[in-house]
């Protein structure tokens, strides 16, 4: 895992969704224990922001207390110094297991020569407080001295090269084999009405290898899919949305979730759904019951899991087919991919319902244009909500991913989950 300061943005000081993003990256490596390389360069906390980098849990001293975590279950770190490292800032190195400091570029220290000398009176340079020559010969504080940016990053090549050989996966992967449907065409295949799901079966064909996909109780519950495949030789379990949520969908993917934590199968959920069946038919056959179970067996799974949204993503719906809640191992939106509590024509219309029967009782009426101006902005503000990449741009996903590339990107991190230790599950109480 490799996470970097950008000093061209704000001097790569901590704003609270570059410190809610440092975190993250953190606990995949941790779950997954991947050795962490960190290039420094950054000019500490974001002082205007201190209500969201300072006081809480998941802000900047998490980064420290994970580092710790880490370090205590034998999860390699290394730091690379390559510009200032002020204030707490000067921790994450310190907290590593190697560090590695640029001569004359690279500077920690836990107050700069500004705050020295307005805590004590001393007047001192960069180089002589904190310095790659002092760190390095007189401190103790870092391992390795580099001469330029081209020397740090060989010698943590170097340092990398001695931290032992990966683990071994716990099933060996078959040989991959393409798509017997060309990957691409999913672009052709995914719906431009966002009012007409895409055919995720289509797309399933086009995901694993060989378009092999072992489809499991195909008659019924047939609002959802599920099935077991392979991405580039990893088995898989799939869990795809065909329409909306039924009691018997809702069974049927909690005995799907079941099979493939006992068999150790790593999860994907290829969202695209509008949420669970509404209505007094529904109801009366255990709606809320049959989602509660496949909202506990999807909670309660320990295989590795992952979620991607092709398409709408809405309400309940979001939540059951792993949702960000349920900390999904990683989480990706396609372009297409769409998530908001509700649609924006059903939130428009349910608020205008709430404000005519507000008008009913007291006694005013609204026109039809007027109804339709109160409508427009709800639309819009759903509209904007639900986008793709403002689910990025706050981290309530993982990242944006052409359907293209999906493949390829879940073949990455199940290779990487295969290498870590199996996590047993325990199953929360299933209501009957």
């Amino acid at each position: 895992m490799i996470i970097a300061n950008d000093a061209t943005v704000k001097g790569g000081t901590y704003f609270g969704l570059t410190a809610k993003k440092h975190v993250r990256a953190q606990r995949i490596a941790w779950q997954n224990r991947l050795p962490v390389v960190t290039l420094v360069d950054s000019g500490g906390g974001f002082l205007p922001e201190q209500a969201h980098i300072f006081p809480d849990e998941g802000q900047f001293g998490s980064i420290f207390h994970q580092q710790v975590g880490m370090s205590g279950d034998g999860i390699p770190q290394v730091a690379v110094v390559m510009g200032p490292c002020t204030a707490g800032g000067a921790y994450i190195p310190s907290l590593c297991d190697e560090v590695v400091i640029v001569r004359g570029q690279g500077f920690m220290y836990l107050g700069g020569p500004e705050l020295t000398f307005a805590a004590t009176g001393e007047e001192v340079d960069a180089e002589t407080l904190g310095g790659g020559k002092m760190h390095s010969s007189v401190s103790g504080v870092t391992d390795h001295l580099a001469e330029d940016d081209a020397h740090a990053l060989a010698i943590t090549r170097e340092i990398v090269s001695h931290l032992g050989e990966a683990s071994k996966p716990r099933k060996t992967p078959v040989a991959s084999l393409p798509p017997a449907y060309p990957i691409e065409e999913i672009n052709g295949i995914v719906s431009r009405d966002p009012k007409v799901p895409t055919d995720n079966r289509e797309i399933v064909a086009r995901l694993v290898d060989d378009s092999s996909f072992h489809e499991f109780k195909p008659l019924y519950g047939d609002t959802i899919m599920t099935g077991w495949g392979r991405i580039h030789g990893h088995e898989v379990g799939i869990i795809a949305n065909t329409g909306v949520l039924f009691v018997e969908s809702a069974l049927k993917a909690t005995h799907f979730i079941n099979l493939c934590v006992q068999r150790d199968i790593p999860l994907v959920f290829l969202a695209d759904v509008n949420g669970f069946m509404v209505g007094r038919e529904a109801e009366q056959a255990g709606i809320a019951k049959a989602g509660a179970k496949m909202i506990t067996a999807m909670s309660s799974a320990r295989v590795p899991k992952y979620s991607v949204i092709t398409g709408g993503s809405y309400g309940a719906g979001y939540l059951a087919m792993l949702g960000r809640p349920f900390q999904p191992d990683a989480m990706f939106m396609w372009p297409s991919g769409r998530s908001a509590l509700m649609g924006p024509e059903q939130a428009a219309s349910v608020l205008a319902q709430v404000r005519t029967r507000i008008n009913e009782r007291d006694g005013k009426t609204w026109t039809a244009e007027e109804e339709e101006a109160f409508k427009e902005p709800v639309r819009k503000d759903f509209e904007a909500f639900q986008d793709c990449y403002n689910f990025a741009s706050n981290m309530w996903i993982d990242n944006v991913i052409a359907p293209s590339e999906t493949r390829d990107v879940l073949a990455l991190l199940l290779d990487v989950a295969s290498r870590r230790p199996k996590v047993e599950t325990n199953f929360g109480v299933f209501r009957m």
